[in-house]
């Protein structure tokens, strides 16, 4: 079996920038058929979708991860070709080498590790990878996930390879992720003079008192181990460009990141009543982006803390920072989620990286989850 730091160069090597895949999963699928894993490729407009498995019935521990990249940016500004994995000063440099072809490189060779040692495990081991989690997110395992509900696939724990650390491997365990709701926001006014408001409307003296009641809410207190709902308005647009031309139609970008206090249907409900309490003449486009999900105390997680404790040598914070993952998805499935990864100090960044120790270490921490879940 190749090693992970070979593999992970391989997929870097791949400029699967979203939705693209650039090969990525057939090169996985090939190993794991090797390996006796049942591999079934799922494309949805231009979204490549792999689910392997080996083993049959429950419980089914599912890995989950995404072979697509975000663009490097200018190349100019790399050290080195992004798309050409070098190894400097013990740091593997290339895009997705953190996000998440590290992990993805790790999982495979885990997998494979684990079937070779334990051929009857019981239950399923399964892995899914999509090409479209750094782009709109909707014929990735969003997709996927309906497929799997309408087959009553059973998934009782996801782990997401996702880049959850935070100073070295294993200091962080991502427990939960708030839930993300995006608005588009359209304010109608009457276009007019400067100098004859009284012809006008200016949707942007209109708007105002609302946008700081919105922003301005304390939504809640936090829930559990999450902090309290946030809105957060990311842009605003108005006007024809000259100073002296009241607009007609004012556009406001907000996006909600929210605890299980909420729903998303909920947060609409409020906001909605916010603008027509300060008599708006308004339109709003809502884009649910995913619920919150949490995984409270019990097998998988408890196993997860014992296993970094041991493999990193200290016991993670257990968190539910950051942004989003596709977890998001699964966990509606019924499954605990949860996220465990190289460091995040550099992704998305022009010289992604990952330390190679942290990458050769990958491969053992996931085993031996899968070890302990499985085959204990």
């Amino acid at each position: 079996m190749r090693n992970v730091l070979a593999l992970a160069c391989d997929l870097i090597a791949r400029p699967s920038v979203t939705p693209d895949d650039a090969g990525c999963q057939r090169l996985i699928a090939a190993r794991l058929q090797a390996a006796g894993f049942a591999t079934e490729h799922l494309r949805f407009g231009a979204v490549d979708n792999l689910w392997a498995s080996h083993g049959s019935g429950g419980p089914v521990l599912l890995l989950l991860g995404h072979t697509d990249v975000v663009p490097p940016g200018p190349r100019t500004a790399w050290a080195s070709d992004p798309f050409v994995p070098e190894i400097r000063d013990g740091l593997l440099y290339g895009r997705g080498a953190a996000d998440m072809k590290g992990s993805v490189a790790a999982f495979v060779v885990a997998l494979e590790r684990f079937v070779a040692a334990h051929p009857e495990h019981p239950g399923t081991v399964a892995l899914l990878l999509t090409s479209d989690e750094e782009g709109d997110a909707i014929d990735g395992v969003r997709k996927v996930a309906e497929v799997l509900r309408e087959r009553g696939q059973r998934i009782d724990w996801c782990i997401t390879g996702e880049p959850s650390s935070k100073e070295i491997l294993g200091d962080l365990l991502r427990v939960g992720r708030r839930g993300t709701l995006s608005a588009t926001l359209t304010v109608r006014g009457i276009q007019g003079h400067v100098a004859y408001p009284e012809k006008a409307r200016n949707p942007i003296h209109q708007a105002l008192p609302a946008l700081v009641a919105l922003a301005g809410r304390r939504w809640d207190e936090g829930y559990e181990r999450f902090p309290p709902t946030s809105l957060q308005i990311s842009n605003i647009h108005a006007g024809t460009g000259a100073n002296n031309v009241i607009p007609g139609e004012l556009q406001v970008l907000f996006n909600l990141r929210y605890n299980p206090h909420w729903r998303a249907e909920q947060l609409e409900a409020e906001c909605e009543a916010i603008l027509r309490g300060h008599g708006l003449d308004y339109a709003i486009h809502w884009h649910r982006g995913g619920e919150p999900f949490y995984t409270p105390e019990g097998r998988l997680r408890a196993t997860a803390r014992d296993v970094l404790a041991q493999v990193c040598g200290r016991a993670p914070e257990e968190s539910t920072g950051g942004g989003t993952s596709d977890a998001r998805f699964i966990a509606p499935l019924g499954a605990q989620c949860i996220e465990i990864g190289p460091v995040n100090a550099s992704i998305h960044q022009v010289n992604e990286h990952v330390r190679v120790a942290d990458l050769e270490r990958l491969p053992a921490l996931y085993e031996a989850l899968m070890a302990r879940l499985l085959a204990a």
